[in-house]
């Protein structure tokens, strides 16, 4: 009976341990793939993505118009559209991991070269491919903090 206990227990620590690594390997590829374009680096910024025929983009701004972009940009974009230099925290992150598939919300605030910030409640939707988590999906959704009643 103790064997018989003793085995479960494992088995539950080793599941919790194994969602709290993939957890922490989705925090990380967000990380990489929100600093990837800051930067504009276009290869390591690609590497986070796996693009899928289901594969979405929508943005909606501060002023209600939504964006819907092809993934196609996200991995082949041209020079203009990334690289600001400008500088993003994300936090509270929430991530719901099954299996080989997981989604992941976050808050981000971005700090642009001449200071200026604005905001966003990001999500992304994530596949494990061969071993590693890539983003398949994402929505952004900007704000302006004086009048976002959603906290």
């Amino acid at each position: 009976m103790k064997m018989i206990l003793f085995t479960l227990n494992f088995f539950i620590l080793l599941s919790c341990s194994q969602s709290k690594d993939e957890t922490i390997a989705i925090k990380s590829v967000i990380e990489k793939e929100t600093a990837t374009w800051r930067v504009g680096d276009i290869k390591g910024h690609a590497n986070c993505w796996h693009i899928q025929p289901y594969s979405r983009i929508l943005v909606s701004t501060e002023d209600g118009t939504t964006l819907d972009i092809s993934p196609n940009i996200i991995i082949n974009p041209t020079p203009d559209i990334m690289g600001d230099k400008s500088v993003s925290v994300n936090t509270n992150y929430k991530i719901n991991v099954s299996g080989n598939n997981a989604w992941s919300t976050h808050d981000q605030e971005t700090t642009a070269t001449n200071g200026t910030k604005s905001y966003s409640y990001e999500m992304r939707i994530l596949e494990k491919i061969n071993g590693d988590w890539k983003i398949v999906g994402e929505s952004v959704h900007h704000y302006n903090p004086t009048k976002s009643n959603s906290r």
